[in-house]
């Protein structure tokens, strides 16, 4: 089991950081919350889950244990897989995700790209009490962004290496979203942003 890796982050994708540990890269899968704050050459540490398959291995990254421990917690529910329980802390915190259930609030929950009406009953029925209360002051959906969004997603997208122009270029493209958000959300403005270069290219 591999707890967590500690090392300079050497190459960063859209869903993927590589961390160089004693000279190897690990791949590891991350919610753009947590790419947003990696940057190429600086260190980090990540808390890690290794999900086993019969023809892969796939390592996920996470920001901190709390995330980890979720991810996991997620994948014991029925029709939960690695995939969707990502996709969940994509668009929530961990805190948001408590607050959610413990509201039983299915809007949070739907969401998620890959959950239905249906589905965000069934995990609120077996999760509820599992999640345990919130520990911080998280607001319902998402990680909140200041009126400083423009810089981070700016600093996030050249972490990722586009140009300034094009990093310039995205953020006035997502301007609008993060506006019309009460709550802007980091991994979801970086996601837009991240659409608008691709269809550039």
């Amino acid at each position: 089991m591999i707890a967590f890796v500690s090392g300079p982050v050497a190459a960063l994708a859209p869903d993927t950081a590589v961390v160089e540990v004693g000279g190897v890269g690990m791949a590891l899968q991350c919610t753009p919350n947590t790419l947003a704050e990696l940057r190429i050459g600086q260190h980090t540490k990540l808390a890690t889950s290794l999900v086993v398959r019969e023809d892969s291995l796939t390592l996920y990254g996470f920001a901190d244990d709390d995330e980890k421990q979720v991810f996991e917690l997620l994948q014991t529910a029925n029709g939960v897989g690695p995939r969707l329980a990502q996709a969940v802390l994509s668009v929530h915190t961990p805190d948001a995700l408590r607050r959610a259930f413990a509201t039983g609030d299915e809007k949070a929950l739907t969401a998620v790209p890959g959950i239905g009406k249906k589905g965000a009953q069934k995990l609120l029925i077996e999760l509820k009490d599992r999640l345990g209360a919130p520990v911080g002051n998280a607001p319902a959906v998402g990680a909140p962004v200041t009126s400083g969004w423009r810089d981070q997603l700016h600093a996030a997208l050249i972490g990722l290496g586009y140009a300034t122009r094009e990093a310039d270029e995205a953020v006035t493209a997502v301007t609008a979203q993060a506006e019309a958000a009460e709550q802007p959300n980091i991994g979801a403005l970086l996601k837009a942003a991240l659409q608008t270069l691709n269809r550039a290219r």
